[in-house]
């Protein structure tokens, strides 16, 4: 039996501060605080990656490269990088529980390079040449990638016009490296200020006992420097462009499935390789997350394939994966590593037995739970110890949002019923109250729920386009009242963090 635990989702975007995203600043600090009050051991992120078109941090322009806008610019003014006046009159947007990536977009980047030259122009630099050293692998290539990207006003890079660039062919390169050398040392930077400021921010949580739970994509974007630089790990035609997609199948959420458009792997290729690109993602992932949850885990058994040219996703098919001969690969590079398996969806005895076989914990969620005339296999009394609960995760609704406005009475009475909810508690009390209360090692709860907050803060509506990912929270609303309520669940349901007890 693994030892209780629970923790928070709650994504850096998401935090509170004055520069229209949340990013590595005191307010992330303050919430390792409020998890270390309320004597939590995880705090889960999403993914940490760039976002591209749809803002999306699931389609990111590269698997290994971190979110520039969450460098905070405060820290960058203490550590003399910018000053006051730099960030003065920058309009990053006008409501604190949204971002406006667009006007995110167009503000920040004069401020970075502001930065970015008052950094190249330090004594030392030793510590940032280590880092372009001992990450070239795949910094190198991203730098190329951004820069080469720009150069074609952020074109993806099979609609370059340059056919020799994008092939990579060696003298195509080597010229874009020299004329956009500039371009090219700004991204090493960023991703140096990147990751000096989100480590720092990790040893803070670390040394609070409190783990993070970091979020990888199973697939990357099209649009992205993993696809340009190795095309043969992808299904893609002679140009580079998928000629299949991922997504899911239709069902009762969806008539049509979701097409996600991303490339599919060419699993035959990476067996041949010896799985070395999953490796190195899940290697690289480590030094940033203490626990990794890997999305969609379903398609290494077997995966949905919809022809590049689909509509839908209702023209795909049922493909074999790499199954268990990936992890074997994995585990035989780097050890037991602690993963959790996003098992939702379309589950079969195939995908079962994988996730079995890994050891991993599966997900449950408590907002499927809930069928008045049948069985649901996230149903509390039915989760085994190694799984976490969840009252929904970032592509649910809230619950006081699905509360309202996707379940109909009978299913409001059976969850009433269920959760034994009384008629002073609020439904999201009830529901946290559950997943607490359940036998699986590990509860997750939502910061949206936990604020009691309606569907419009919602992080995510699958299969659309613009508009998700914008949800912030206000520091007002962490406030001792909420903290009392995760402190009370967390302590009756014997979930504390016992390195925290007399802390």
């Amino acid at each position: 039996m693994k030892k209780r635990q629970s923790g928070v989702l709650m994504h850096i975007s998401s935090l509170p501060g004055k520069y229209g995203i949340g990013s590595f600043g005191q307010s992330a600090y303050d919430f390792v605080d409020f998890l270390v009050r309320t004597k939590q051991r995880y705090w889960q992120i999403l993914p940490l990656g760039t976002t591209s078109y749809g803002d999306s941090p699931y389609q990111s322009f590269s698997a290994f490269a971190g979110n520039t806008y969450f460098i905070d610019f405060d820290i960058l003014i203490e550590e003399g990088l910018l000053n006051e006046a730099d960030v003065k009159g920058a309009d990053f947007g006008d409501d604190p529980r949204k971002v406006d990536y667009a006007k995110i977009f167009d503000a920040r980047r004069p401020i970075m390079e502001k930065a970015v030259a008052r950094f190249l122009k330090a004594e030392d630099l030793s510590d940032y040449e280590s880092f372009v050293e001992e990450n070239a692998a795949w910094l190198e290539v991203f730098a190329e990638y951004m820069a080469i990207k720009e150069h074609f006003d952020n074109l993806a890079w099979t609609e370059w016009p340059d056919e020799a660039i994008r092939r990579r062919e060696a003298a195509s390169l080597a010229s874009y490296r020299e004329k956009l050398a500039d371009k090219l040392t700004y991204h090493r930077v960023t991703q140096y200020l990147f990751f000096k400021q989100w480590l720092r921010l990790k040893a803070y949580a670390n040394e609070h006992h409190i783990e993070i739970v970091g979020d990888m994509p199973i697939y990357v974007a099209a649009d992205s420097a993993d696809v340009w630089a190795q095309p043969h790990f992808f299904k893609t035609d002679a140009v580079g462009k998928p000629t299949c997609v991922a997504g899911c199948p239709p069902d009762e959420f969806s008539e049509t499935g979701q097409l996600w458009g991303n490339p599919i792997y060419d699993w035959e290729a990476m067996d041949k390789d010896g799985y070395a690109w999953w490796i190195e993602r899940l290697r690289e992932s480590f030094k940033i997350y203490d626990i990794v949850r890997i999305d969609h885990f379903r398609g290494f058994e077997s995966y949905w394939e919809v022809p590049a040219d689909s509509e839908t996703s209702a023209t795909g098919k049922w493909v074999k994966g790499p199954d268990y001969k990936l992890f074997a690969a994995v585990k035989e590079a780097l050890g037991d590593l602690n993963i959790i398996a996003e098992d939702l969806g379309f589950m079969t005895d195939e995908v079962i037995e994988l996730r079995e076989r890994t050891g991993f914990p599966g997900m449950k969620i408590l907002q499927f739970a809930f069928n008045p005339d049948d069985e649901s296999i996230d149903s509390p009394h039915l989760a085994p110890n190694n799984s976490v609960m969840y009252t929904g995760t970032h592509d649910n609704n809230t619950v006081l949002g699905w509360y309202k406005d996707e379940i109909d009475d009978a299913t409001r009475q059976y969850m009433a019923q269920y959760t034994n909810r009384k008629e002073y508690e609020t439904v999201p009390h009830a529901m946290l109250r559950t997943i607490f209360a359940s036998v699986s090692f590990m509860a997750i709860a939502t910061m949206q729920d936990l604020l009691e907050l309606d569907s419009a803060a919602r992080m995510n509506y699958p299969s659309t386009i613009g508009g998700n990912w914008t949800w912030r929270m206000t520091a007002e609303e962490l406030n001792p009242i909420v903290e009392g309520e995760l402190y009370s669940l967390t302590k009756t349901y014997r979930r504390m963090n016992t390195d925290l007890i007399n802390k």
